[in-house]
């Protein structure tokens, strides 16, 4: 698509056309994966950043003044989103870490291992409140989350599986987050430490 052509699609993206919103997705989205995949190495964050970006421009169209080409303003966004993601992984680790050890608990007493039934037996438990917690949400919120964190397919994996819109997909995962968070608020500093990648 030329310049010409994208400035009538910001006109169109700033007027809340569906149409410009759906070009995003079918002419950026696999690119701009690809792109935050190369900085994150984690297929699901990289999908699930590239996502914020465009449904946050699509929220913020009417303030923004955007030039063509599109691309170059979404790539940008994607790479800083992406290292404030890394930044802040790298503050929780050392953050949950402390914690844990501030409450005269030692690392190695926590992660699993044959050799350690107490790290054993605390996987288990952990597991039993996990599955509990999920077992809460909705039918639906309960399906997309499963396959997004068990399964490991993405959000158009799980979009046309399931018959439902990418945003629906991005909906539902960020319900299960809040209400997970809520009923596993005891626990996400241990959780953290057996699970990085599932909350």
């Amino acid at each position: 698509m030329n310049p010409t052509d994208e400035k009538i699609i910001i006109t169109k993206l700033k007027a809340g056309d569906n149409e410009a919103y759906k070009y995003l997705y079918d002419y950026h989205y696999v690119a701009l994966c690809k792109f935050s995949y190369y900085i994150l190495k984690d297929k699901v964050q990289a999908e699930s950043i590239v996502s914020d970006v465009i449904f946050h421009l699509w929220e913020i169209r009417e303030n923004l003044e955007l030039i063509p080409p599109l691309r170059n303003y979404l790539i940008t966004a994607v790479r800083n989103k992406c290292l404030n993601y890394l930044a802040l992984k790298q503050q929780e680790v050392e953050i949950r870490f402390s914690s844990i050890e501030q409450g005269g608990i030692q690392l190695q007493n926590i992660i699993p291992d044959n050799q350690q039934p107490l790290g054993i037996l605390l996987k288990q438990e952990l597991e039993n409140k996990i599955q509990e917690a999920i077992d809460k949400l909705p039918p639906v919120c309960k399906q997309v989350f499963t396959m997004s964190r068990f399964r490991e397919m993405s959000y158009e994996e799980i979009s046309k599986e399931l018959g439902i819109s990418i945003n629906t997909v991005k909906y539902h995962i960020k319900s299960a987050l809040v209400t997970l968070k809520k009923e596993l608020g005891t626990f996400l500093c241990i959780i953290f430490a057996f699970y990085p990648t599932l909350l």
